[in-house]
């Protein structure tokens, strides 16, 4: 039996590897040995993923947070290149974008392990932000790149990767939404409790760091959600950093104003406040894809987006968070639209596809 090493630690990882990591033991011949680098480490963002998806525990949880990107990439660079050393897998599998991801991506290439990226070729084709780093280089030191749209495919050929390397499996995000998203339908669930019953409510996320790092920009996207809560509730899980910040660097009145604020919430409880919604306003790349699974529209408070399908089929808008107005107006227009009918991430069975490559080629 090959063994496989699973490099994670970030909220989004938790929920792809839930259906990759239930494909590789179904396999019969692939063993997987999970990596948990406490990234994010919250119980309400790590603990209560692993119960609400059936994932098993991580063997290794390294328990690195905070700190400087430089920081916590070397601590988690040191301590994954040891665990590799002591359990020799065949190949190591990461997934999107995170410094979680590189530190395993690097470990493993430079102990001529294989590696496997999930999510490659995607490009916001912006090297401000630390995640495009992240997925350029995982890329370039990967062996599979499993990527999940036509797009991501086409990024990677331009980049001069092999073809043999590249395999188009569509998105496993797809995969876990048609697996676990009609258990967040029952009564009495997140929509009930905070009761938003028949009302057309926002939800609202916010956590990258071009956003969240720049005073101005956090300010704007604050002032906007105050705005569209004239008139509608809006619902904003805050990630704790966000949290933290928002009580330094904004103003504390503006941001409660009119709002509900939720400690950040498991992913049966996300996953209601999407389908329900009336609108989706983020910053986070799993997000805009959920609100497509559920037929939500979604505005991205970004400048660019790397799920560019989206955009181009009418599923989301960009609003760069340059003025409060702009940004209240692009989300009111998007409560009520309609996208075309698009399937750019596959038939649902991404992680099926992931585990037979790996098995075929180790």
């Amino acid at each position: 039996m090959k063994k496989i090493v699973t490099v994670l630690g970030a909220r989004p990882q938790f929920i792809k590897a839930s259906v990759v990591s239930q494909a590789l033991s179904a396999t019969g011949r692939l063993r997987e040995v999970l990596v948990h680098t406490g990234q994010h480490f919250d119980a309400n963002m790590s603990e209560v993923f692993f119960r609400e998806l059936a994932m098993s525990a991580p063997a290794y949880n390294l328990d690195i947070h905070g700190g400087t990107h430089g920081a916590m990439t070397g601590r988690m660079l040191a301590d994954v290149e040891r665990i590799l050393i002591s359990e020799r897998p065949d190949a190591a599998l990461v997934y999107g974008d995170t410094n979680s991801t590189i530190a395993g991506a690097l470990a493993a290439a430079k102990l001529h392990i294989p590696v496997a990226h999930v999510e490659a070729g995607l490009r916001s084709f912006n090297l401000r932000m630390p995640e495009e780093i992240n997925r350029i280089l995982t890329d370039r030191i990967s062996h599979w790149l499993f990527a999940p749209t036509d797009t991501a495919v086409r990024n990677l050929m331009a980049e001069g990767v092999a073809e043999s390397q590249i395999l188009e499996v569509g998105d496993v995000m797809y995969d876990v939404a048609l697996q676990h998203g009609a258990r967040a339908n029952g009564a009495g669930g997140i929509v009930d409790h905070l009761g938003l019953g028949g009302q057309p409510y926002v939800l609202a996320t916010i956590h990258r760091a071009e956003n969240t790092d720049d005073t101005d920009r956090l300010n704007t996207l604050v002032d906007a959600l105050t705005i569209v809560a004239r008139k509608r509730p809006v619902i904003w899980p805050i990630h704790p950093r966000t949290r933290q910040l928002l009580a330094r660097r904004c103003r504390p009145e503006a941001a409660l104003r009119g709002m509900h604020l939720l400690d950040p919430i498991g992913y049966l409880s996300m996953i209601e406040l999407e389908k329900n919604a009336a609108a989706i306003a983020t910053d986070s790349g799993g997000v805009q894809k959920e609100a497509f699974f559920h037929r939500v529209p979604c505005v991205t408070l970004r400048d660019e987006t790397e799920w560019v399908e989206l955009v181009q089929a009418g599923w989301n808008r960009l609003a760069p968070p340059r003025s409060a107005e702009a940004v209240a107006s692009a989300i009111e227009a998007a409560i009520g639209s309609q996208g075309q009918p698009v399937t750019p991430y596959g038939q649902g069975n991404s992680a099926t596809q992931i585990a037979a490559r790996l098995c075929r080629d180790l």
